[in-house]
């Protein structure tokens, strides 16, 4: 079975590298809006959550903005402190950052006194994801101990061509997704 830690920064490295190998005229183009296929999945009014990216993952905050234009809530995941259950909080401008504060992990989020949300929808992180939509994350569990608690009506990836990797070892707790979208193809729907 494959060391899930060696796997990460294998995955991460892969990553770094394929993103800076992006012309970045090119880099502004990707990811700027849900491809047809998914956006047609969103039932009117669901609200939707994505992630404040951090260096290297896709600019899911486009699709927030991309949602939010056409009336939706848009929810960030929301961390009190390193450990505590993830959360999730309204958005109300995903055009301007200014609102947002630093999560434990230096990741962006909504303040303390944001609404919370439960997403409908959710646009999800991963280091790496298998063609059949498992998936591996950075490693605290956040989003699987949601996802098998909260599961919304659609869980998707979102995710550069190169992290998908199908020796994914996964085990018993771990979430799987329902699509992948990369910004070549999407995966799925899984069964």
């Amino acid at each position: 079975m494959t060391d899930k830690k060696m796997l990460r920064a294998e995955l991460k490295r892969r990553r770094a590298e394929f993103v800076v190998a992006i012309p970045g005229n090119m880099r502004a183009l990707l990811f700027n809006r849900p491809p047809a296929a998914i956006a047609d999945l969103v039932p009117q009014g669901a609200v939707i959550s994505t992630f404040h990216e951090m260096p290297g993952e896709p600019p899911a905050s486009n699709y927030g903005r991309w949602f939010a234009e056409r009336g939706h809530s848009i929810a960030l995941p929301w961390l009190a402190a390193r450990g505590a259950p993830m959360l999730f909080r309204e958005w109300a401008n995903p055009f301007a950052n200014d609102g947002l504060v630093s999560d434990p992990y230096q990741a962006l989020q909504p303040p303390a006194d944001a609404p919370l949300l439960v997403p409908d929808v959710m646009f999800c992180p991963l280091l790496g994801f298998t063609s059949r939509g498992g998936r591996i994350g950075y490693g605290a569990g956040f989003y699987d101990r949601w996802l098998a608690a909260h599961r919304p009506s659609l869980a998707i990836g979102l995710a550069w061509d190169c992290q998908l990797e199908e020796a994914i070892p996964l085990e018993p707790h771990d979430q799987s997704l329902d699509l992948v979208v990369t910004q070549t193809r999407v995966y799925g729907p899984f069964a």
